[in-house]
């Protein structure tokens, strides 16, 4: 373990380090030391042997104090939901003027089968998938000039989750938990919302990596309804609660005997962090996760089917405190639509419409827009032209695109966005970023400002060095901050 993470410099205590982790919540004082300082001394108010989930100040004060990311896994065709252009219709079927490499074989351009419609006070247009989503246009900001690194999903994924694309590294989420805590000692501070399992590269989306294990994401299947299937083993059948108080206390004090002997283990207090997590959850996690407890015409407003419930889910958690909320739209890679565009993106955008409106209308009335950031996106867009597919379920079906990671779109909106605006363009048919060119790394990096921090300051020794979400990259882009 490296000085320069600990909380307090190590000559300035009278006891020893393993005398004084003991006697700090018999040994999960720990969790409070490790990894909570970085060169800026941002975490230097907190006290010894805090919980490590407990709100802590930013760099600077931050208009966003929460977050949910609506991550559309797969891949959304940005040309055929935010992002219109008039110049597919005028060479549909025909081979665009311009040099595409692409990472299938592809063909002619395929203009988009979906109306758009000007929204708002902006004006902005709309495809009609999003016609619902498009009522709050003047709250967005619509970024149409994203761009990534690679085109496949893994890589991607990874880099817009981790800000790496090929290492372990840890997500925005934990990072984020990291750096701020969360606001309820009761529910995790970083939930990840994904029904019938997980995502493609799994639980790397919401890992730790080298951050502390109890800033990991919590990982919820949403196909279930019943709140016992939702989070398994909530209820203990056999034991009282006041019993399991009793046996968590037993339990404690002999693990603070195990760490007396074998020195500070970061993944058993972890575990130990789980333990009492898990614990406190019985009586709010039941709460939380319980839709149905919600009156009739708010359930209608969110409609039915499993994005309804899981976005509804979004809302109760950061009502109740919860730091970062990540929806995924389902297991695997659902936007992926390489064939049947038409027919798979109406289907998908149709789940989640009319809940993603409940949703930003519901933080609006409640006030809770103001500061929490909303993120809608997936890893990378989809390509102006029609793929042509030789082989596999989708030979001979020209229909769909192929990845595109040289320019998409991601919208955000609240916590201090300036919305009802499209910011930076792609080129005429929706190819390549050309205008106010956004990397991932710089995404990150306006999100970390808005949350109040300096994206090169929120660090984190590990091997000898200094990580960051961004790495060595990352420039903010202002005209997206009100």
């Amino acid at each position: 373990m490296n000085d320069k993470n600990l909380l307090l410099p190590v000559e300035e205590c009278s006891l020893s380090r393993r005398s004084l982790l003991r006697q700090c919540g018999t040994g999960l004082g720990v969790l409070g030391l490790v990894g909570l300082l970085g060169d800026d001394g941002l975490l230097q108010t907190a006290q010894a042997g805090a919980n490590p989930m407990m709100p802590r100040p930013t760099h600077f004060p931050g208009t966003a104090k929460r977050v949910i990311h609506l991550f559309m896994n797969g891949g959304p065709s940005h040309v055929d939901t935010f992002d219109p252009k008039t110049a597919l219709q005028k060479y549909d079927g025909k081979k665009l003027p311009l040099d595409l490499r692409t990472e299938r074989k592809t063909g002619a351009a395929m203009a988009s089968p979906f109306k758009f419609k000007k929204y708002g006070e902006c004006g902005l247009e709309v495809s009609e998938l999003f016609q619902k989503t498009a009522e709050h246009i003047d709250d967005i900001a619509v970024i149409r000039s994203m761009y990534a690194d690679a085109p496949n999903h893994e890589p991607s994924l990874r880099l817009m989750n981790c800000g790496e694309s090929r290492l372990v590294r840890p997500s925005m989420g934990s990072w984020v938990t990291y750096g701020m805590g969360t606001e309820n000692q009761n529910l995790p501070g970083f939930v990840a919302l994904c029904p019938n399992g997980y995502p493609t590269v799994g639980t790397q989306n919401w890992q730790t990596a080298f951050l502390p294990g109890v800033f990991q994401g919590t990982h919820v299947d949403t196909r279930h309804q019943d709140v016992k299937k939702l989070i398994e083993n909530i209820v203990n059948p056999h034991t009282s609660y006041e019993q399991q108080k009793q046996q968590l206390e037993a339990l404690k004090k002999l693990n603070a005997m195990h760490l007396d002997q074998r020195g500070p283990d970061p993944a058993l207090n972890a575990r130990i962090q789980s333990y009492e997590l898990a614990y406190r959850m019985q009586m709010e996690a039941t709460d939380a996760f319980d839709v149905s407890r919600e009156p009739k015409h708010v359930l209608e407003a969110y409609g039915e089917g499993v994005q309804a419930r899981q976005i509804l889910i979004a809302r109760r958690l950061v009502e109740r405190g919860v730091r970062y909320v990540q929806v995924w739209h389902d297991k695997g890679q659902p936007w992926d639509n390489h064939d049947d565009l038409e027919v798979n993106h109406r289907r998908l955008a149709g789940q989640c419409d009319q809940a993603i409106d409940a949703l930003l209308n519901d933080l609006k009335k409640s006030g809770l827009l103001e500061d929490t950031l909303v993120i809608w996106g997936g890893e990378f867009g989809r390509t102006p032209v029609v793929e042509m597919p030789t082989k596999g379920s989708n030979a001979g079906k020209i229909n769909g695109r192929d990845h595109n990671h040289y320019g998409f779109t991601v919208w955000m909106a609240g916590g201090g966005v300036k919305g009802g605006q499209a910011y930076g363009a792609t080129d005429e048919f929706g190819f390549k970023a050309v205008e106010n060119r956004m990397h991932v790394h710089d995404l990150h990096a306006t999100i970390l400002k808005l949350l109040g921090f300096d994206h090169k300051r929120l660090t984190y020794r590990h091997a000898g060095r200094d990580f960051r979400l961004t790495d060595v990259h990352g420039e903010i882009h202002e005209g997206l901050i009100a």
